[in-house]
C-alpha cells in the first residue's frame, strides 16, 4: 500500500499533460459564478465596448492588460502577470490599497494596453483623473485570480451596506453644517474601504466629517467630488426626446462638449435647449458632430462671396448632405435668395479668382418647371410652406357703403332700374298644422 501510493504521485507527475488537463478543467467550470449577470442591468456594469482587434493573427492582439470597470464609471488598469485565462465578462479579484477589490473585466489583449497610454497620455477624466493616471502609470497593479464564491458574497455583502451609508452620511454631513451633498457610496470589494462621490458647488473642508465618517463605519473613508453629469447618470431620468437618458443607459465616459459641436451642426445657441437635465450641454450634441464637420469639407466657406455680372452674392444658408448653397444679394437679410449646388459654387469661385464674372448664379437652361406630383395635389397639402401666409378675412361692407355701391350701380349705363329689379324671394312660413306652431294671421292695411 505504501508503494502504491508512492507510485501514484510520480505517475501523475510523469504522465504526459497531466498539469494541462488540471488546468483546462479549471478554466472549463461554469463561470456563471464569476460574472455579474445579474448586475448587467446596473450602472457598474455597462459592457460598451468592442474588441476590434481581437481576431488578428500572428498574436499581435496579444497582451497582459486587462480594463477593469467598477462602480460610477470608475476604471483601472491591471497586469496579468500570472496569464489567467480572462475574458471580457469575468469578474476578478485585483490589487487594491489595502486589501482587494472585485471588477469586471471589460477589455483585453492590445486594445486594452492602448487606452491605458490614451488614459495616461491625455488625462481625459480631469485633473483628478491625470493625477490617478499618472500614480497607476508608474506602478501598475496586478490582477490576483478569478473571484472566487467567498469573494463573491463578501462583495454582495458590501453593497448591500451602501444605501443605508449614504443615508446615515448625509445625516452627519448636514449636522456638520457642511454646504455639499453625498451622491453615492461604493464599498471596496472585500469592504475594508469606502469611497464616498460628493457634489458641491465650492471647495469644502471635510477634514472634520472624514474623522467622524470613520469612527462610525469603521472602515477607511476616501472622498472623491463628481460632478452634475455623472449625478444625472447615476439618478437617470427621461431627456427631451422621450428616451431614457443616454449616461444612465449605455454611456460610461464623459467627454467635454463645446458650443462649436451646435456651431456645426447649425443648432440655435439657445442655452435652454442645448442644456441637459444636469444643466450641462447635450452629450448627443457630439453624436454626429464628426458627420457635419467631414461634408462641410465639400462645400465653399461661409465667407465666400460670389461675384456675377448684375450683383454680389453672400452666403444665406448650406444644405450641408444636399450640398447645396442658398445665396442673397444683402449681406445682412434675406434678399434676391438663389439656391446652387456646391459643384456650381466652385466653379463661380474659380471664375472669379481668373476675373471672370457669369450673368447669374444658376448655368444656362438650369431652371425646370415644377413637377407636378402623381396623385394631384389640388389643394397644395403637401407643401411645407401652406401656413406661411396667412388667409385674409372678408370684412362686411357697412350699410352706407352698401347702399353707395348700389347707387353707382344704377348711375352705370345699361344698369336696370331698381323697379324692374327681379325682387328677393320672401321665405315661406311654416304653416304646417303638425309642427306644433301656429300660423300667424295675416295683417291689416290699417296696421
Amino acid at each position: 500500500m505504501i508503494e502504491d501510493d508512492q507510485k501514484q504521485p510520480k505517475k501523475a507527475v510523469d504522465e504526459p499533460g497531466a498539469k494541462q488537463a488540471a488546468e483546462a478543467d479549471a478554466v472549463d467550470q461554469p463561470r456563471a459564478q464569476r460574472r455579474c449577470d445579474d448586475q448587467a442591468k446596473e450602472t457598474r456594469c455597462k459592457l460598451h465596448s468592442f474588441n476590434w482587434l481581437a481576431d488578428i493573427p500572428g498574436g499581435y492582439a496579444d497582451s497582459e492588460y486587462v480594463e477593469v470597470t467598477f462602480k460610477n464609471t470608475r476604471k483601472g488598469y491591471y497586469k496579468n502577470s500570472t496569464h489567467l485565462p480572462l475574458e471580457i465578462g469575468d469578474m476578478v479579484a485585483v490589487e487594491a490599497s489595502p486589501g482587494h477589490d472585485i471588477g469586471m473585466i471589460t477589455m483585453t489583449g492590445a486594445l486594452a494596453e492602448m487606452r491605458m497610454k490614451k488614459a495616461t497620455r491625455c488625462g481625459c477624466d480631469g485633473k483628478r483623473g491625470r493625477r490617478e493616471q499618472r500614480d497607476q502609470a508608474e506602478e501598475v497593479k496586478r490582477v490576483f485570480r478569478l473571484a472566487r464564491p467567498g469573494d463573491l458574497e463578501r462583495y454582495e455583502e458590501a453593497k448591500a451596506k451602501e444605501n443605508d451609508t449614504m443615508i446615515r452620511s448625509r445625516r452627519i454631513a448636514a449636522d456638520l453644517g457642511l454646504n455639499m451633498k453625498i451622491g453615492d457610496v461604493e464599498y471596496q470589494g472585500d469592504g475594508n474601504k469606502a469611497i464616498f462621490y460628493y457634489i458641491a458647488d465650492e471647495r469644502v473642508d471635510f477634514r472634520q466629517l472624514i474623522k467622524v465618517l470613520a469612527d462610525a463605519f469603521k472602515v477607511r473613508i476616501e472622498m472623491k467630488q463628481i460632478g452634475a453629469r455623472q449625478e444625472a447618470g447615476r439618478i437617470g431620468g427621461i431627456g427631451p426626446c422621450g428616451r431614457p437618458l443616454c449616461c444612465s443607459q449605455w454611456m460610461s465616459n464623459f467627454v467635454s462638449v463645446a458650443t462649436s459641436a451646435a456651431r456645426y451642426q447649425d443648432i440655435s445657441l439657445n442655452p435652454q435647449k442645448l442644456a441637459g437635465q444636469c444643466a450641462k450641454l447635450k452629450c448627443c450634441l457630439n453624436f454626429e458632430v464628426d458627420a457635419y464637420v467631414e461634408a462641410s469639407k465639400r462645400v465653399p466657406s461661409k465667407e465666400e462671396r460670389l461675384e456675377t455680372a448684375d450683383s454680389t452674392y453672400y452666403h444665406f444658408k448650406t444644405d450641408i448632405f444636399k450640398r447645396e448653397i442658398t445665396y442673397s444679394t444683402d449681406k445682412n437679410i434675406a434678399a434676391n435668395l438663389v439656391t446652387i449646388s456646391a459643384d456650381r459654387a466652385f466653379e463661380i469661385i474659380s471664375m472669379n479668382k481668373k476675373g471672370e464674372k457669369p450673368l447669374t448664379l444658376k448655368p444656362d437652361g438650369d431652371e425646370k418647371p415644377r413637377e407636378k406630383a402623381a396623385f394631384g395635389d389640388i389643394l397644395g397639402d403637401d407643401d411645407l410652406t401652406r401656413f406661411d401666409n396667412k388667409k385674409k378675412k372678408k370684412r362686411k361692407k357697412p350699410k352706407a357703403q352698401a347702399q353707395k355701391a348700389d347707387s353707382d350701380q344704377a348711375a352705370l349705363p345699361g344698369a336696370k332700374p331698381a323697379s324692374e329689379q327681379r325682387p328677393k324671394k320672401k321665405k315661406k312660413k311654416n304653416t304646417n298644422p303638425d309642427s306644433g306652431e301656429k300660423p300667424q294671421a295675416p295683417k291689416s292695411p290699417k296696421e
